[in-house]
């Protein structure tokens, strides 16, 4: 899910920026502390959307630098249990499917792709035995979130199941949906 979090921070602004304004330095130097940052209970860091103060600043001795409390809006992505996404297939490997969620990439294990026996061909093709349904590179799809861990910052793992109604490749929804219809 997509949230706006107001943060308050000591941003430092190096001497290299004391000739630019002090809202774009301040500007500058949030986005670069936070743009990308990842944290469990921010999620993944977007954008700095907007700054709302920047008060006086001060210089700390045998620093140079400036420092200026400064409250700003981020836009976070924090992906929730039992939360739909929408998604592109990345990558398709034996044991599964990456998703890209937009700023992140999810996992979804061969067993939560489909209800059917799945296997693996070479062409980076998963194939159900008895429903011939297939998944590849860019295919569209919707998942649910299923297990989501910030035990390493730097590689969070995001877990999906495509096995429930109305989730899968946009296709088979289609597909089941007139199915359904017509029963």
């Amino acid at each position: 899910m997509f949230y706006r979090a107001e943060i308050k921070d000591h941003i430092r602004v190096s001497p290299n920026l004391f000739n630019e304004k002090i809202e774009d330095a301040v500007t500058q130097c949030i986005r670069n502390k936070y743009e990308g940052f990842i944290s469990q209970e921010l999620g993944f860091v977007i954008d700095v959307s907007k700054v709302n103060d920047i008060q006086e600043g001060v210089v700390i001795a045998g620093d140079g630098a400036a420092y200026y409390e400064t409250s700003f809006e981020l836009l976070a992505y924090k992906p929730e249990l039992q939360e739909i996404v929408l998604g592109k297939i990345k990558d398709v490997a034996d044991f599964g499917a990456f998703i890209s969620l937009g700023p992140i990439e999810g996992m979804i294990h061969v067993s939560q792709t489909m209800d059917d026996f799945v296997s693996f061909s070479k062409e980076k093709v998963l194939v159900g035995k008895d429903s011939k349904r297939n998944l590849k590179v860019n295919d569209e799809c919707k998942a649910r979130v299923i297990a989501v861990s910030f035990k390493d910052l730097t590689n969070p793992k995001i877990g999906l199941t495509m096995r429930q109604t109305c989730l899968g490749k946009i296709d088979w929804i289609a597909e089941d949906l007139s199915k359904d219809k017509k029963k």
